[in-house]
């Protein structure tokens, strides 16, 4: 394949997985909009958010097997149409709980797309040049999340919720016209079997955490009969679900892939820049509006470096692996993350925001060193024929990570507030208080992981060691 046609490849999964990504970010603001369109309380609405998590969530194991049965062009353009699908008939939904639907829609459709995007991806492209590649593909993963806020506040405040929704057709049929066009076809393998018991265990089992994590926004919640009940039945699921696979013959996923070191420590690291990144879009938000007392546009601003950077060094990071390995690249970049993190958990009701525009700018430059040189580098360790499924499994850590962050952050947060408004009696210093030691608690989190990085680094050289004397 030529040069344009691999980077069309890139070109046609950047389109889908960016609108699918920002889409969901958008939708965060609109909650209280939705709340008096529909005349719904705040938990029968918060439905729109959590049922897109649940519903991808559940649909990305089962990717791998679909991708390599059937062809992962033909199933990433399905994946697609559904979101699509989903999105245009979102915009006409007619009570909360057609739009629930319909958000569940989008949801199994992004479930669809994003481990298959990462896989035509490693299967265009040689080896010394996926960094670069994914590189530029997981922009839209990490500046679609912290955009789309700010977009989505613009959309509901000069039109009206159902764009957020419309928004997403024109980008989609774009985004099918080029993969129609320009995704290789890929080999269809009818001899592998379904693993249909560890579907049902690892659907279910992922399924009901999420959900659960879901309900998740205060204490009280965590002692809910419901919620226990739930991650009781989740995790046991899960367990059925590991000792399944160790069994089968053609696994849903590979567990063996967790005996290369290489993946292993990428995926601990995908699950801290996801916990990190996502604890960040949780309580910058609530630095800058609550304490501070700015407004939506201004909380996008202060994302707004932090995005460019990250997608910037991302491309950077990605060169640099293709070039010369991943020694010094992603073990830099969690170093970044945390030196960025730390000086945010010692704000003062004075701090001039320039420090914080600085602040989250490192913490940028170093998501975009660590989180996709350290994925790719980890892929690039296992056998090709397992790309599929071990994105997949990828995906399936990273959505699990990222909605644990924003579970434990947002219940410190509310837990930290209440106890300090009663010693400080000021409720905008109990807020800048309890942020400050959301971000420490980030900052040691990030600063542990830091070893893995160095670990994942000499695991890589040895694998490339083998390969070139293979």
């Amino acid at each position: 394949m030529n040069v344009p046609g691999k980077w069309m490849v890139v070109v046609a999964v950047l389109l889908g997985s960016f609108t699918m990504i920002l889409n969901n970010s958008m939708l965060n603001p609109a909650v209280p909009q939705l709340m008096e369109v529909f005349q719904k309380d705040a938990v029968a609405t918060g439905w729109v958010i959590t049922i897109f998590m649940v519903t991808m969530g559940m649909t990305v194991p089962v990717t791998g097997y679909l991708g390599d049965r059937f062809g992962k062009k033909r199933l990433f353009i399905m994946g697609l149409a559904i979101f699509v699908a989903g999105s245009f008939l979102g915009a006409f939904s007619w009570d909360l709980s057609s739009l629930i639907f319909f958000r569940g829609l989008q949801g199994i459709g992004g479930g669809i797309m994003m481990p298959l995007s990462m896989a035509l991806i490693f299967e265009a492209f040689p080896r010394n040049e996926r960094g670069l590649a994914t590189g530029v593909w997981g922009i839209s993963a990490m500046m679609a999340p912290t955009i789309g806020p700010t977009f989505g506040g613009f959309l509901l405040e000069t039109l009206n919720w159902t764009y957020l929704f419309l928004v997403n057709v024109p980008v989609g049929l774009v985004g099918l016209w080029f993969a129609i066009r320009y995704l290789p076809s890929t080999q269809a393998n009818k001899k592998i079997t379904f693993d249909l018991y560890g579907f049902l265990t690892i659907t279910f089992g992922v399924g009901s955490i999420l959900y659960a994590l879901g309900r998740m926004s205060e204490v009280a919640h965590l002692t809910n009969p419901i919620n226990l009940t739930l991650v009781g039945v989740g995790m046991v699921l899960l367990y059925v679900f590991v000792q399944i696979e160790r069994k089968v013959e053609q696994p849903l996923l590979d567990l063996s892939l967790f005996r290369v070191h290489a993946y292993t420590c990428s995926m601990i690291i995908a699950s801290m820049t996801s916990v990190a990144l996502f604890a960040g879009l949780f309580l910058i938000p609530l630095l800058i509006q609550q304490v501070y007392g700015f407004g939506p546009i201004m909380t996008g601003l202060v994302f707004l470096p932090s995005a460019l950077l990250t997608g910037i060094f991302m491309s950077i990071g990605g060169r640099i692996l293709d070039r010369k390995g991943p020694t010094g690249v992603i073990s830099t970049g969690l170093i970044v993350v945390t030196i960025g993190t730390i000086p945010l958990g010692f704000l003062s009701i004075d701090t001039s925001l320039v420090l914080i525009f600085f602040w989250m700018a490192v913490r940028g430059i170093g998501m975009g060193l660590s989180s996709m040189p350290s994925t790719t580098t980890g892929m690039n360790a296992i056998p090709s024929h397992l790309i599929s499924r071990g994105s997949a499994m990828n995906n399936v850590i990273r959505q699990m990570s990222s909605a644990l962050g924003i579970v434990f952050v947002s219940i410190y947060y509310e837990v930290r507030r209440g106890q300090l408004t009663a010693s400080l009696g000021s409720l905008e210093e109990a807020s800048l208080q309890a942020i400050n030691e959301g971000f420490i608690v980030v900052a040691v989190a990030t600063a542990i992981v830091i070893p893995v990085a160095f670990i994942l680094e000499k695991a890589a050289r040895k694998e490339e060691h083998v390969i070139e004397n293979g």
